[in-house]
């Protein structure tokens, strides 16, 4: 409600500055007064307009105050000028509260389709801490943009982008091959063996993975011949139709099949799981490099070190700033296709996303079903496919959640978009970067690992998949839930087993969720337990207690949340609102009035942690109120009825918030 109000006046305004002195303005900032005491709304449109009229911005925001007076839009109680300029614009509160209870609020979306590219993890091991961090921005942020039933929202398709021929997956193979004498019938039988005995295939290559990194540098003398073993994997993966790519192709589809279910723990789903393979084998590089080659964007370099490789300039290096001598070779050039012929990742890249863009022309991928999630399939790239099936190219913006590390070659992909000329393109691509997540040293004892007395000191410590210290995505989800669970049996023992672990998932996977999106993207996350799972302050947990607390209140009042925000609609409530006291009520749903402009905000600067941040701060404006007043106890009718509605106000939208950040509201806590 609080930004439809803010778009109705904005617009009135606008239609009075053209009505009144021909002017037309882009942007028009809207503020929030220091204190509510001066109105819930501040306008220093005044400011903008100084020198263009050549008046004092205060002579200004009395003319537009007087004739924003003269029809105030709805919701609008009055309109005041205060300090040098500004526009103080104060809300009719009573009949904002019936619109709010309503359910009354702006909409949000709009055409086109628009791709979030999130997760996107190695198919060579168990999903890791950092990937979490990766999956649930890129989840929440889909849920943001996704249609529901509060808002509109936009045509969104998820996607999750399978690197099966890549230098991990090479790695996995060569630990399979080299170290344990593994061919295609026996690593077959060993993915059959671990089924049976109830093991996990992502786990196995977990361990796997970190022995074979430390064994190409353990002998001095066979640093190089183990390079080049590593070099002749890849290249077997990249040619396929040999026994090397299909040991790849065998343990990366088991392990990407663990990481669908560890990911659904934490109620995440893909729409599409496009694989490199199929980029290869499908020959969209091959379309993608006669595009690339045929705009000038790619060449072919003959000397320097670089001779024999196809390279293009990189982000950032404008022809004007080339090197003087046009016929010396440009040696800060990037790499696309090496000499021996291998496609580099930011060449794989360019054309995935072309297709994504529809720029491919006479190139799709082949589609089948892959998993299967409650309400929907997930398919998968092939080379053949079923029909019919969705569409999942032609996107009109992509999102790609992808960490800071790939700044380089995700600045590579747009300068290749825009150096052939697809600017639209290049402008609707958003690299949606975000930082590493390290542990607390606390976190890492507890978690088994020895830690020394430097590292001790230290505010976080770094984890390493090649050195075989990490958190797997499934134990953190287990020592969360455990952690729940014991509290849970603890308060109440009288709910069954069952459900006390339902809701010890759903606190747990609320602390996860949580902790993963209250920090702004380009923070670096120290994890703890202990700070994830509290009660008390910036956590998950904080605000699932704060609706359940709310969800009591109607229970032991004997009514609905529903009931008491519709028992307003013809109360005399203007008396209680305006006063002093009713003030803090006032505060409760102008915050609660916020949900559609904060999810508007995350949406336009990529950032979830504000719809975090402001989940919080909701529950803690409800504490205070549910502190302040006895709602129970209270002996006027109408007073109660507003207590009540106040309560319900908060509770349905703490639950919406929580809800897009991925999170549950258990019945109890």
């Amino acid at each position: 409600m609080y930004r439809t109000i803010q778009q109705s006046l904005l617009a009135r305004i606008q239609a009075i500055l053209l009505a009144k002195y021909d002017i037309t303005l882009a942007y028009l900032a809207v503020e929030q007064p220091p204190t509510i005491a001066l109105g819930e709304l501040a306008l220093p449109v005044a400011f903008e307009l100084a020198k263009r009229l050549r008046k004092a911005p205060r002579a200004i925001a009395t003319e537009l105050a007087a004739e924003l007076s003269s029809q105030l839009p709805e919701g609008v109680a009055s309109v005041e000028v205060a300090g040098a300029g500004y526009l103080n614009i104060r809300l009719d509160r009573a009949s904002t509260v019936r619109r709010i209870a309503s359910d009354q609020h702006a909409d949000i979306g709009g055409p086109g389709f628009r791709l979030v590219e999130h997760t996107s993890i190695n198919p060579n091991k168990a999903a890791h801490i950092g990937h979490l961090r990766n999956a649930i921005l890129g989840d929440t942020f889909q849920r943001l943009l996704r249609p529901d039933a509060y808002k509109r929202g936009y045509d969104v398709g998820v996607q999750n982008y399978i690197d099966n021929t890549g230098v991990q997956v090479a790695d996995v193979v060569v630990g399979l091959v080299h170290l344990e004498a593994k061919t295609l019938p026996s690593t077959r039988q060993l993915l059959t063996e671990l089924l049976e005995t109830n093991q996990r295939i992502d786990f196995y290559c977990w361990d796997l993975y970190a022995r074979v990194s430390q064994w190409y540098t353990a002998d001095p003398d066979q640093v190089a011949a183990r390079k080049q073993i590593r070099l002749d994997t890849l290249h077997a993966l990249e040619t396929g139709n040999n026994d090397t790519a299909a040991i790849a192709d065998l343990v990366s589809t088991a392990v990407l099949r663990r990481h669908l279910e560890t990911m659904q723990r934490i109620n995440i789903e893909y729409d599409f799981l496009p694989r490199e393979s199929e980029i290869l084998t499908l020959h969209f590089w091959d379309a993608a490099r006669a595009l690339m080659l045929e705009k000038g964007v790619l060449y072919l370099e003959t000397a320097g070190k670089n001779k024999g490789c196809y390279v293009m300039r990189r982000a950032g290096t404008a022809e004007e700033i080339a090197v003087e001598d046009s016929s010396l070779p440009d040696e800060d050039a990037k790499v696309i296709v090496r000499s021996n012929g291998t496609v580099t990742y930011v060449g794989k890249d360019i054309a995935y996303h072309l297709w994504k863009f529809g720029l491919l022309p006479g190139k799709d991928f082949g589609y089948e079903k892959f998993y299967e999630y409650p309400d929907h399939a997930c398919w998968i790239s092939t080379t053949h496919g079923e029909t019919p099936h969705p569409t999942f190219g032609k996107a009109d913006a992509i999102y790609n959640v992808i960490d800071s590390r790939q700044n380089d070659p995700q600045n590579n992909v747009i300068a290749a978009l825009r150096g052939m000329g697809y600017t639209e393109a290049a402008d609707h691509y958003t690299h949606f970067s975000y930082e590493m997540v390290a542990l607390t040293p606390r976190c890492a004892v507890e978690l088994g690992y020895t830690i020394s007395d430097e590292d001790q000191k230290k505010s976080f410590i770094e984890v390493s998949g090649r050195k075989g210290f990490g958190v797997k995505a499934d134990d953190l989800l287990d020592r969360l839930i455990l952690a729940a669970k014991a509290e849970v049996d603890t308060r109440h023992p009288e709910i069954e087993p069952d459900e006390r672990l339902t809701i010890a998932t759903q606190i747990a996977v609320g602390a996860l969720r949580y902790f993963m999106l209250r920090f702004t993207r380009n923070t670096v996350i120290a994890f703890d337990f202990k700070d994830a799972l509290s009660f008390e302050g910036e956590t998950g947990p904080y605000v699932q207690y704060a609706i359940v607390r709310a969800a009591n209140i109607f229970r032991k009042a004997n009514t609905t949340e529903v009931e008491s925000l519709s028992a307003i609609a013809t109360l005399d409530i203007e008396s209680i609102l305006n006063t002093e006291d009713g003030t803090s009520l006032w505060e409760t749903w102008l915050l609660a009035s916020k949900l559609t402009l904060l999810i508007e905000q995350c949406i336009a600067t990529a950032e979830p942690a504000h719809l975090a941040k402001y989940a919080f701060q909701l529950a803690q404006q409800f504490n205070n109120f549910y502190h302040r007043h006895h709602i129970l106890n209270e002996t006027d009718p109408t007073r109660k009825t507003l207590f009540l509605a106040t309560a319900a106000i908060a509770q349905r939208q703490m639950t919406r918030a929580l809800g897009y950040l991925g999170i549950e509201a258990p019945p109890v806590m």
